[in-house]
C-alpha cells in the first residue's frame, strides 16, 4: 500500500462495509415485504442506488488517493442517477422497474469488473504485491461478475409474465408474475452482495512481514567509543 493510501482517513473495507450495510437493508427489505410490485421494487432500488452513489462519492475523498478515483466517480454519479429516476413516483412501472435496474447491473458491473480486472493484472507485474490491494482487486472483480450477472438475469424474465396458480393449504389462488420474479431477483443479489461484501470488510487485513537483514540494515549503527563505527 502507498503512503498516500495508508494517509486516508478510511480504508477501502469502510467503503465495502457501508455498501454491504445499504445492501443488507434492501435484501431485508423485499424479503419481508408481501409486496413484490413495481412501486415497492423501485422504492427499495431508489434508497439502495441513492445512498450507495453517496458513499461512492464520499469515498473519492475519504478513501482513494488521486489517480484512483475515477471509478468511485463513476459508479456513484450512475448509482445516483439510476436512484433518483427510480425515485420518480409518477413514473413507477414495470417496464422502469427493469429498464433501469438492467442498466445500472450492466454498466455498474462492467465498470467494477474492468477496475478489478487490471487491478490485479497489474499486481502480477510487482515482485510483492501488497496483500491488501490483492485483496480489493479480487472483490471488485467479482462483486462486478455478480452484478453483470443480475442485470443479465433480469434481461431474460418476461415482464408481462404471469402464472395463477393454487395452494389447497392457503385455500386461495396466487399470480407469479414477471415483477414479482425480477424484485425477488434483485433482492437476491442485494442478499448475496451483503453478505460477500461484509464478509470481505471484517476480514483481518495481514501485515507485511518483514526482513530481519532489512530491519537490521534500518537501525542506526551506535558509534564506538573511538569514534569509529
Amino acid at each position: 500500500m502507498t503512503a498516500a493510501t495508508s494517509a486516508r482517513a478510511l480504508e477501502p473495507r469502510h467503503l465495502q462495509l457501508a455498501r454491504a450495510a445499504f445492501a443488507a437493508i434492501a435484501a431485508a427489505m423485499i424479503t419481508f415485504s408481501p409486496d413484490h410490485s413495481s412501486q415497492v421494487g423501485l422504492a427499495v432500488f431508489s434508497g439502495f442506488a441513492i445512498a450507495t452513489g453517496l458513499s461512492f462519492l464520499l469515498s473519492v475523498w475519504l478513501v482513494f488517493p488521486a489517480g484512483e478515483r475515477w471509478p468511485s466517480v463513476l459508479m456513484g454519479i450512475l448509482a445516483m442517477l439510476a436512484g433518483m429516476i427510480a425515485g420518480l413516483v409518477g413514473l413507477r412501472s414495470i417496464t422502469l422497474f427493469f429498464s433501469v435496474v438492467v442498466t445500472w447491473a450492466l454498466l455498474s458491473g462492467l465498470i467494477e469488473t474492468i477496475v478489478g480486472w487490471r487491478a490485479r493484472r497489474a499486481l502480477r507485474t510487482v515482485a510483492a504485491p501488497d496483500e491488501a490491494e490483492r485483496t480489493a482487486a479480487r472483490d471488485a472483480l467479482t462483486v462486478g461478475i455478480i452484478t453483470i450477472v443480475l442485470g443479465l438475469a433480469l434481461l431474460v424474465v418476461p415482464t408481462q409474465y404471469a402464472l395463477q396458480y393454487y395452494i389447497e393449504e392457503a385455500g386461495r389462488s396466487f399470480i407469479l408474475t414477471g415483477i414479482t420474479i425480477g424484485v425477488g431477483i434483485f433482492g437476491g443479489y442485494a442478499a448475496i452482495v451483503a453478505v460477500y461484501l461484509a464478509i470481505a470488510g471484517f476480514s483481518p487485513r495481514r501485515t507485511p512481514a518483514v526482513n530481519p537483514r532489512e530491519d537490521a540494515a534500518a537501525q542506526p549503527v551506535d558509534e564506538a567509543p573511538g569514534g569509529t563505527a
